[in-house]
């Protein structure tokens, strides 16, 4: 009689196992966070912890579509502009009368189809670099806000709209609550669905996803329409924020988005990464950016350190290819072995 010995893990070695592409910046998020907590006595107050999260919201909304495109080796410089855009359209639409739902309803559609049939389809089907794609979309979509907006500020008359970001329920306000439901979706679609596989897989291999029988198209044009979407949701909540929709762009966004993305541990080169990460790089950058203003350190400085954090981030990016490089042929030769056992 022989007793086996499960050799699964446990859930806690799993989640430790996983947490290591993220590791470095939570240590130091933790470390940062401690620091400003004891220097600086107005950090750690409630109020402040809540204008940080309100702070950072939409620079983590569009950071959960920019991780899945950064997956896929790609990268969407047009978040900005796209949102911009989309805030346009809406105080356009609730100007004429448009129910501020359905104005809501049809700006989310305007953002995913304007990432899904521009971009997705420049790159995915047409092959074209997504720098240069992005690059180029950036630059039309913010003529085209200047033209429509005539580079003047919209005001948004809409107390559905006005009210999302002052309204709180218990002391979180409303973009932190739209925060939390993007990051559950983003990771349900990332660890539970065959889109979020087939994500990973086109950012590991093109060839090998071909060759498995995956879509790289329609997954290359879904992604960078979820990445509209979340810039859709970005221009409403800051909308939401500042009572109007500005004309004025923030080309400091994608860059942001792209360093929380990278200092979650998601590589350059795609296939590896996840939004748990993304939201540590989210928060560290955030709460870096809050501890210099509080210290009074000027804001010069704070696009210094975002510079330094890109460059440590893709020194990370090497180094993690390096160790894919290194480890490749003992994968290829164990893949055909446990392909056998299988069968």
């Amino acid at each position: 009689m022989t007793t086996e010995v499960s050799s699964r893990p446990s859930a806690w070695t799993t989640i430790w196992r996983g947490s290591r592409p993220f590791r470095p910046v939570l240590f130091v998020l933790v470390i940062v966070f401690v620091v400003l907590a004891v220097t600086q006595p107005a950090f750690a107050t409630t109020a402040n912890l809540q204008n940080l999260l309100t702070a950072v919201s939409v620079l983590w909304i569009v950071s959960m579509g920019m991780t899945l495109v950064l997956i896929t080796a790609g990268a969407d410089l047009s978040v900005a502009p796209v949102g911009a855009l989309i805030g346009i359209l809406l105080a356009k639409l609730i100007g004429a009368g448009v129910p501020a739902w359905l104005g809501i309803i049809v700006s989310l559609v305007a953002g995913s189809a304007i990432g899904a049939f521009i971009n997705g389809v420049l790159i995915g089907r047409l092959g074209v670099s997504f720098f240069v794609v992005t690059l180029a979309t950036m630059t039309g979509f913010t003529g085209i806000v200047n033209l429509w907006s005539n580079t003047e500020s919209i005001p948004v008359n809409s107390p559905a709209i006005l009210d999302l970001a002052v309204t709180r329920f218990l002391g979180l306000s409303g973009p932190v609550y739209i925060m939390i439901i993007l990051f559950a979706v983003t990771l349900f679609i990332q660890q539970r669905t065959f889109f979020g596989r087939d994500v990973y897989a086109v950012g590991g291999s093109l060839t090998a996803a071909r060759l498995s029988g995956i879509r790289v198209p329609r997954t290359i044009m879904l992604v960078y329409g979820f990445s509209g979407f979340c810039a859709a949701i970005g221009g409403i909540v800051a909308i939401s924020r500042i009572g109007v929709a500005s004309p004025q762009v923030d080309n400091n966004l994608p860059l942001q988005a792209i360093a929380a993305v990278l200092l979650g541990g998601t590589l350059l080169s795609g296939g590896v990464g996840g939004v748990i990460g993304t939201a540590m790089g989210v928060l560290f950058i955030g709460v870096l950016s809050n501890g210099l203003s509080i210290s009074g350190v000027p804001s010069f400085w704070q696009q210094i350190v975002t510079g330094v954090i890109l460059i440590v981030a893709v020194l990370g990016d090497r180094i993690g290819l390096t160790r894919r490089s290194r480890s490749t042929p003992e994968s290829s030769t164990a893949q055909p072995a446990k392909a056998n056992i299988s069968k």
